[in-house]
């Protein structure tokens, strides 16, 4: 991988959209300015538009356009290196795309207002930049950022210190292990808390162990008065970084789709957001750390948990997989994966491909292929599904004896009637079964 160089100008006026900004290596030396940081300030200024727009990313419905005068986004990025400064980078490694929020402020806004060159890697294979004379860097991460470092640990210890800031997205258990690994005494994250329409909201830091609760950003404060025991309530914060809609102008508050348990005025323990939250059966289950617990066991090209109603229950999840070439589900390790989320999906299925934002997100999955293997038939009963099934096709039981079938339903195979067939076009055997879609009993 090779990174071209980009003057200050070049990439100013490239813009945060532009695919050769978003798509391609590349670095910028802001150290060419010997710290003028007023000088800094003064060309980003009077090169960004008067208002800046970024769009969510759609995972939590249709995507909006939010706005921000250039003041306020300068504003954020000058939030976010002060949490750095302590730190006192010398380089920059970002991996975030520049057309969200984060990635603007991270790629391209802090590293300018920290003074410091910066290497931009957009995809997860490549070289990582020379170190050269660089001995404390700061890398800007999404949560897959830490496998990749995980990956070149030589290049980590060749540093004096690394500092990785880190947003959009739970923080995975890669990190946890990259910290063990990196050592506390040369590792250490910063987190932020926040969306596109609010900016950061709190942040926490830490180099070893757990993460901590996270703390308000200076200058935000909660709406209503802390109740004790109010137990979870969704996250109302004011912020003079907000941003508006339109014509509109910046509110002075917001609500997020994050619920939170409030522990003072000025801390908080995140729950989850509104729509990675399912109950299933009276256990509430975060998807997002469901799908962190699953990446050491699924080997697979992709997947995803996606919320989904259940007739019976209510609410319950489904797995999406895009397998690899010339494998099916029946390879997956299931038994081991449904034993370390602790729950049986309602469905798995097999897909082409999951649809997901810039930075990793999952927004929807694509049509799905059919993982029938030649199904003879469909017909609907009510609430159950027949279908034809190979007779190897009984992926992994369960002691209550509900099979999860190659259609990705679930059936009982000591209460429902099979008839077995055999199939004109090979002569092998098959069966009939009343495949239902609701979960096993255990």
């Amino acid at each position: 991988m090779t990174y071209s160089e980009l003057s200050p100008e070049e990439l100013l006026a490239e813009g945060f959209f532009s695919p050769r900004i978003t798509e391609e290596p590349w670095v910028v030396r802001w150290d060419r300015f010997d710290g003028d940081l007023a000088a800094i300030e003064a060309m980003v200024l009077d090169a960004l538009p008067e208002t800046v727009v970024f769009h969510t990313s759609g995972t939590t419905g249709a995507s909006r356009a939010w706005y921000r005068k250039k003041q306020f986004l300068w504003a954020e990025a000058s939030m976010l290196a002060r949490l750095l400064a302590p730190r006192a980078p010398e380089a920059a490694l970002s991996f975030v795309h520049p057309k969200h929020l984060y990635g603007a402020l991270s790629s391209v806004l802090v590293p300018a207002r920290l003074g410091i060159p910066v290497w931009y890697r957009p995809q997860v294979t490549g070289q990582l930049p020379p170190v050269d004379e660089h001995r404390h860097w700061a890398v800007m991460a999404i949560p897959w950022v830490f496998a990749v470092l995980r990956r070149h640990m030589a290049w980590i210890r060749s540093l004096d210190q690394v500092t990785v800031l880190h947003a959009s997205g739970m923080i995975p258990d890669a990190a946890l292990h990259f910290l063990a690994e990196a050592g506390p005494e040369r590792a250490r994250i910063i987190e932020v808390f926040g969306a596109t329409e609010s900016g950061g909201v709190g942040t926490r830091q830490w180099s070893e162990g757990d993460p901590p609760d996270w703390s308000l950003i200076d200058d935000v404060s909660f709406v209503d008065p802390v109740v004790p025991g109010e137990g979870e309530v969704p996250l109302k914060i004011r912020s003079p970084r907000l941003a508006f809609l339109g014509e509109n102008e910046a509110p002075d508050h917001c609500q997020l789709d994050d619920y939170v348990q409030r522990l003072s005025d000025r801390s908080f323990r995140f729950s989850g957001r509104r729509t990675r939250l399912v109950n299933i059966n009276g256990r509430r289950f975060n998807l997002d750390r469901l799908e962190d617990l699953l990446s050491p066991v699924l080997d697979c090209v992709d997947y995803a948990i996606r919320p989904v109603t259940d007739p019976v229950v209510g609410e319950h999840i489904e797995l999406v997989v895009v397998l690899k070439e010339h494998t099916e589900l029946s390879d997956l390790d299931l038994t081991t994966a449904f034993e370390r989320i602790g729950v049986r999906p309602r469905r798995v299925r097999a897909v082409k491909a999951i649809d997901r934002t810039e930075i990793g997100k999952f927004r929807r999955v694509q049509k799905p292929e059919s993982t029938d293997a030649g199904a003879l038939e469909r017909v609907s009963f009510g609430s159950w599904l027949g279908c034809g099934h190979d007779l190897g096709s009984w992926l992994m039981s369960c002691r209550g004896g509900w099979c999860l079938m190659s259609c990705g339903h679930w059936s009982n195979r000591w209460s429902l009637r099979i008839r077995f067939v055999r199939r004109e076009a090979d002569g092998r055997a098959w069966m009939i079964v009343l495949c239902s879609p609701r979960s096993c009993s255990c």
